[in-house]
């Protein structure tokens, strides 16, 4: 038996009034409304809240229940049309597109369930889905859309569409951006780019600090300042930009610095500094080694050693820049599985740039600055030790001191 079998016991016949009929339809709807709203959030709300489960309260928070509970008094008064005497062919398919139009919000509450459910996963941050998600979405409102209207007017969807064909150009001019972003976003989760929670420099934004958010037509970026900085996904991915998830993951951060040493300091070890380097717990062996292996050299090639020019010596700066090799190589904060390496770079006019290379091993932001702190100010500190001096410009105090000595 239909449900309109059943109606017709409740409801009076044909001969009764309009308005008697209409009235005992929207009570029979009010009452189905209730009846649906204790059962589900009163009833199935109070188990799901006393679950120790979280995920089953996005059901709640999504508003599927209240949708699905106003879906009845729809259905009802639907399929209580051939009961009211008087009710026009316009009613029926307006209430039609009621119909259609819940079920699509449902849906919509449905999609918005998934995405939160999906973002509270630790995959959610490898692979986000919120852009495929709100394309989905914008899919569906089309549609339930094409459906309302075809519905309400009486026509095909296929004529609505036919429609819409001739306006495709206008179309692709008012979702442009959704396109590019769409692409984007496939790009992005395709390539791994990026994730909710990396690290992102964009200098051409001006955007640097962490990924909190990646929808279909921009991603959100908190800066180091607490500002907030929104970048279209489409230019995020047709532009640069360096992502700093990788130094992460791979358990070393990069330490790329140059102390600038006075050239006029660089000179030959004379035997007074070979003796006091060699009691440098870390240059012992070296100095002993090298002297050997120079005096070996120089006795073989019967170099004249009454001149510093002559043959092969030891100078302060290279005999520096391998302390600092072993100084690094012995700290327990620096990577020595990574490269590490104590470098020159080409003289400039600032004095000899003596780069140091190398790998941190914590790779979190405070504690990195902390260990490359550390590093330069023993660095800076030992400098005088091997008779060099670091460069700087003249200061006011300078000035001052050259005046006074005058």
């Amino acid at each position: 038996m239909r449900l309109t079998d059943y109606l017709s016991y409740i409801l009076p016949r044909a001969d009764a009034p309009t308005w008697s009929n209409l009235l005992w339809v929207a009570l029979l709807s009010v009452l189905v409304y209730f009846l649906l709203r204790i059962i589900l959030f009163r009833i199935v709300g109070r188990i799901i809240r006393k679950s120790q489960n979280q995920l089953d309260d996005v059901i709640l928070e999504t508003r599927i229940f209240s949708r699905t509970a106003a879906l009845a008094p729809a259905l009802i008064f639907y399929l209580s049309i051939p009961l009211i005497p008087g009710s026009g062919l316009f009613l029926r398919r307006l209430l039609g597109g009621l119909i259609i139009l819940i079920i699509f919000l449902i849906l919509n509450s449905f999609l918005t369930a998934i995405d939160k459910v999906y973002s509270r996963l630790k995959l959610s941050r490898r692979i986000p889905m919120k852009s495929y998600l709100q394309t989905l979405r914008i899919i569906i409102v089309i549609i339930g859309l094409i459906l309302v209207i075809s519905t309400i007017l009486g026509r095909s969807p296929l004529l609505l569409l036919s429609g819409i064909g001739a306006m495709t150009a206008v179309l692709m001019l008012i979702f442009r951006d959704t396109i590019l972003s769409f692409v984007a976003s496939i790009q992005i989760s395709g390539n791994d780019l990026l994730a909710v929670g990396d690290w992102l420099s964009v200098p051409e934004f001006g955007a640097d600090g962490d990924v909190t958010d990646i929808a279909l037509h921009h991603v959100k970026i908190q800066n180091w300042d607490k500002t907030i900085s929104t970048i279209p996904t489409h230019a995020l991915v047709s532009s640069s930009f360096k992502n700093w998830r990788f130094m992460t993951e791979s358990g070393g951060r990069r330490i790329k610095r140059a102390v600038f040493i006075d050239l006029t300091s660089i000179k030959f070890c004379t035997s007074e500094m070979l003796k006091r380097f060699e009691k440098y717990q870390l240059l012992t062996d070296y100095t002993r080694r090298k002297i050997a292996e120079l005096e070996d050299y120089n006795r073989t090639h019967k170099v004249d050693t009454s001149s510093t020019v002559n043959g092969r010596r030891l100078t302060n700066i290279g005999t520096f820049r391998s302390y600092v090799t072993f100084y690094l190589q012995k700290h327990p904060g620096i990577h020595e599985k990574m490269t590490l390496m104590v470098r020159q770079l080409a003289p400039t006019e600032r004095g000899l740039p003596l780069e140091i290379y190398a790998f941190a091993k914590d790779t979190r932001w405070i504690q990195f600055e902390a260990l490359q702190a550390d590093i330069f100010d023993h660095i800076l500190a030992v400098v005088p030790e091997f008779e060099l001096r670091i460069f700087q410009n003249p200061s006011g105090l300078d000035f001052q001191q050259l005046r006074k000595s005058r």
